[in-house]
């Protein structure tokens, strides 16, 4: 019985995040593989957590191989963080459009997101936060990360857009 009441403390409900999000620093290790390479791999991710969503990890810049990665053209805003900047992935031909993303000035009170990468999971071969598989949040707007450690239900689904 201890046992079970100690995992379920470790367990968050996204019902419980703020918003307007809040910023968590990690050390969980996070990796990003498509077609065989690492596209990223650290410990000192930030986790931006908001009401219904699963966390979005944003990986430092210095954790990036920027080898995959192709800037493009085109901006979206995010009424708390600013304007984000994109990247297309590009391992071995294969070109996965606007699959990453970075705030290069962000607004007040998300200034620790300078110089990080967020990422769809769902559009890589994997993503994983300390060796767990994660699944990508529905929807093709949000970049959450769902993990066992995060409980929903989550906004991205169909039906969800009014939340």
């Amino acid at each position: 019985m201890g046992s079970l009441v100690r995992m379920a403390a470790d367990v968050e409900s996204v019902w419980d995040y703020p918003r307007p999000p809040a910023l968590d620093p990690s050390s969980e290790r996070v990796v990003v593989r498509h077609r065989g390479h690492v596209l990223a791999d650290t410990t000192s991710a930030i986790r931006v957590l908001e009401t219904s969503h699963p966390p979005t990890y944003y990986i430092p810049f210095a954790d990036v191989d920027w080898n995959f990665l192709e800037r493009v053209e085109g901006s979206t805003w995010c009424e708390f963080k600013g304007a984000a900047s994109y990247a297309d992935i590009v391992v071995e031909g294969h070109r996965i459009p606007r699959a990453a993303w970075w705030y290069e000035t962000p607004t007040p009170g998300f200034e620790a997101l300078k110089d990080y990468l967020a990422l769809y999971p769902g559009r890589v071969d994997e993503a994983t936060v300390d060796g767990e598989v994660v699944q990508a949040q529905e929807g093709d707007f949000y970049g959450g990360w769902i993990t066992s450690r995060v409980v929903g239900p989550f906004k991205g689904a169909p039906g969800t857009l009014g939340w």
